[in-house]
């Protein structure tokens, strides 16, 4: 069967593209942006990509019309507080209007579970595109869950910074609240079940684990899972501007998500009952065994997708394209080069290792007071870290950068600035050869906003020459691999 994926690029897409490549599909990813595509080689000619906005309208002749089902996993919480709603209606119009064109049988939606008298703004929102895609000629299947529980997913790394980080926690009173975890490869278990199955079109879905727990006891799992002894006040009150400030300032959460989610986990986000689980014949698993194997994957270096790695870029006004240019005209530059004396491979690999865990190669202190700083502005910080430790894919958020371009055979990464500049800031590092020695090449590229940003670029000016001129001798002469 051929089917048409969208949001392919983020947490769910991700996970499910190898799921129904597996079963033999061919799969037409979505994308709005395609140096973000990572294509396998184990894809081979079962993937086919499709450059599309849906916060535009979509040109028929120009689309692929021939497709037998279509995922809709296009979500904006995390790039506005207030517009994502607005976001989220124009996309699901949009797309709905481009698939009555189609020969497509089903829609499929993952939604969120919203069986409470009063709901938040998000779950309303995705209560209004279940609505939307109802609407469409095409038969529509809404599979709705909670909290996802998986290496990389949103819910699970705030939990994972939490316990991991506060040994004591004096938290919101919405602790209490009762939530319904489901493990992520359920959730694509779901996604693959009611795939073209009739019995469950024009079906509304909730999908869940089988617990319900509160979600100080989702907490509490979690530290008895890792071995850890954690202490948990919680206060009668704590208001939601406090609630996002203390999960913004304690996870890696961004500013903009953090008041989002803390409007949702004030809402009870259990299942009601209903018959999908037997007509599919899936037993999920339980909260603890499904962190028990996002675990797994975090130790064996094996995470396929993260949240972090959507969460600047799915804003309506950013775009790898936009930026992955560097200018030449109106910007400040260091670049600095080192005869690589080291074996070449081992700094290319030293290169691909950079932030994370590794850090910098020098003045990590100093990074991470850049980071704190960030941070107090309403940044990203440094926090996101990265998804794989010696890995990295165009659109992969890294600390306070994201991943342009990320091409090993042309020994070549660049990284564009995320935290908040009064300006553009790019850094590069490529291996050259010259003269028949190998170089490393180093370059710092910053575009300045008027002013402020000309007087920001030589404040720094001290910090940049001992920062960079320590990081990239220290890249080239680093010995050890991760």
């Amino acid at each position: 069967m051929k089917i048409l994926l969208t949001g392919s690029t983020g947490y769910i897409g991700k996970r499910l593209l190898p799921a129904l490549i597996e079963q033999g599909h061919h799969v037409i990813c979505c994308v709005r942006d395609r140096n973000r595509f990572e294509k396998k080689e184990f894809y081979g000619e079962s993937v086919s990509l499709f450059e599309v906005d849906f916060l535009k309208e979509v040109d028929p002749e120009n689309a692929p019309l021939d497709f037998d089902a279509a995922y809709y996993l296009l979500h904006s919480m995390s790039s506005s507080i207030s517009d994502f709603s607005e976001f989220e209606t124009d996309c699901a119009k949009n797309f709905t209007a481009y698939i009555n064109k189609t020969g497509c049988q089903q829609i499929i939606y993952l939604s969120g579970i919203a069986n409470a008298p009063e709901l938040s703004e998000h779950l309303l929102s995705r209560k209004n595109v279940e609505e939307i895609l109802k609407g469409s000629r095409v038969p529509a299947t809404i599979l709705r869950a909670g909290i996802i529980v998986g290496s990389g997913s949103a819910s699970f790394e705030i939990i994972r910074d939490l316990v991991e980080k506060l040994p004591v926690m004096i938290t919101p009173k919405w602790l209490n609240t009762k939530c319904q975890p489901i493990a992520i490869r359920d959730v694509i278990k779901f996604l693959c079940g009611v795939l073209l199955n009739e019995k469950s079109f024009n079906g509304t879905f909730d999908i869940g684990g089988p617990e319900v727990l509160t979600y100080k006891e989702v907490l509490m799992k979690y530290a008895e899972v890792r071995k850890l002894k954690r202490y948990i006040l919680i206060l009668p009150v704590m208001s939601p501007r406090l609630s996002s400030y203390w999960l913004y300032f304690v996870t890696s959460t961004s500013y903009k998500l953090a008041v989002n989610l803390v409007e949702s986990m004030k809402i009870e986000v259990v299942c009601k009952d209903n018959e999908l689980q037997k007509m599919l014949n899936i037993e999920t698993m339980n909260y603890k065994k499904s962190v028990e194997l996002a675990f797994e994957k975090i130790e064996q270096n094996m995470v396929l997708s993260s949240w972090k790695d959507s969460l600047v870029t799915s804003s309506a006004y950013s775009s790898l394209s936009e930026n992955i240019q560097v200018p030449e005209f109106g910007c400040f530059k260091d670049r600095k080069e080192v005869e690589i004396i080291n074996n070449p491979e081992i700094v290319l690999d030293n290169i691909w290792s950079i932030g994370g865990e590794r850090g910098w190669y020098y003045g990590n202190k100093l990074w991470s007071i850049r980071g704190f700083l960030d941070k107090l502005s309403g940044g990203v910080g440094l926090r996101r870290g990265r998804t794989n430790l010696n890995k990295l894919t165009s659109g992969d958020a890294l600390d306070f950068w994201r991943v342009l371009v990320a091409d090993r055979e042309s020994k070549r990464l660049l990284l564009y600035a995320e935290m908040k500049l009064p300006g553009e800031a790019w850094l590069e590092f490529k291996i050259i050869q010259k003269d028949n020695k190998q170089f490393l090449r180093q370059t710092a590229t910053f575009r300045p906003n008027g002013l402020p940003g000309r007087l920001y670029w030589y404040l720094l000016l001290p910090f940049h020459f001992f920062v960079f001129d320590g990081m990239i001798r220290n890249i080239e002469k680093h010995k050890s691999k991760i």
